[in-house]
């Protein structure tokens, strides 16, 4: 028969089994506090994560419209380059133009160009024609435009040359403006596109900062995991142990329940002998008696 334990020994078994359930609960409001901090580095993680998603994407998309200006930038400056080229050139063209301009001018003795020639003829026919004036200074002045009209004429066989300088000056000009207006042009892209540059080079820089911080939660939420493991582990541990000391203890109280009953049977196996002894006897039975006796007949 298996000896039963002493009322010390339970007595330190029901003590052993609160401190083990004590120590269940402080080990799952560990767990629980450990699970709120390794969660909340968990989003914080992905938080980093998500913003550093958002940056890449700005990244990518300042970096499409800086290659795209980038891009205009060098198609504009190849069409200015070539507008220099050709006002260069066009240059030398009026520069000789100019050169025969002064050859008419030396040879016809004229200050100016027939255009200009021209434009002082009619201005003094006109001048014939709305004033007033005596009949000598009109004659003295048609003298005069007949003079001019006959150096225009001679110098109107050149004058194509004139006409050539003063479109080409034209042009010139008409190109110089569209030059610089390409170079404005030019330097307001390029400011734009280092806008964009400095942002890229900006935001690359947040993304790193933000991918130590990612690092950093996610380090975190990794020694947390792991430190929440090994408490679990323990608490695992420790409800196994529970489980082993109730099964235990239930144990003893079934068996502590046996030699109850077995004791109780004894006693009363040995009073019902004594009232069956007595009826043999034909004895007086007490009410104790009544009692085992009705036991008997049940």
């Amino acid at each position: 028969m298996t000896k039963l334990p002493t009322a010390q020994e339970k007595k330190e078994l029901y003590q052993e089994l609160d401190a083990t359930k004590c120590e269940i609960n402080e080990l799952r409001k560990s767990l629980n506090e450990i699970d709120d901090q390794k969660e909340a580095w968990f989003r914080k993680k992905e938080q980093f994560n998500k913003d550093i998603s958002k940056l890449i994407g700005e990244v990518k998309g300042s970096r499409v419209e800086r290659d795209s200006l980038t891009s205009n930038v060098k198609e504009w400056k190849k069409e200015r380059d070539r507008l220099n080229s050709e006002i260069r050139k066009k240059i030398e063209e009026v520069k000789k133009f100019n050169d025969q301009k002064k050859e008419l001018i030396k040879k016809f003795g004229m200050a100016g160009d027939p255009v200009a020639l021209k434009r002082d003829i009619d201005r003094m026919e006109m001048k014939i024609e709305t004033e007033v004036m005596s009949f000598d200074k009109e004659k003295q002045l048609m003298k005069v435009i007949k003079e001019m009209r006959k150096k225009y004429n001679e110098m109107k066989k050149g004058s194509d040359v004139f006409d050539k300088a003063n479109s080409l000056s034209k042009e010139i000009d008409s190109m110089k403006a569209k030059a610089e207006e390409l170079h404005r042009k030019i330097q307001n892209i390029a400011k734009e596109s280092q806008g964009k540059h400095e942002n890229i080079v900006g935001a690359s820089k947040e993304v790193d900062e933000l991918r130590a911080k990612e690092d950093e939660a996610f380090k975190k939420f990794v020694e947390l995991k792991q430190k929440f493991n090994e408490i679990n582990n323990i608490l695992k541990e420790r409800l196994q142990k529970v489980g082993q000391m109730m099964s235990k203890i239930g144990d003893i109280e079934k068996k502590s329940e046996a030699s109850r009953k077995k004791k109780t049977g004894s006693i009363l196996k040995e009073k019902q002998d004594l009232v069956s002894e007595k009826l043999r006897k034909g004895e007086k039975l007490t009410t104790e008696d009544l009692i085992v006796l009705q036991s008997i007949k049940e």
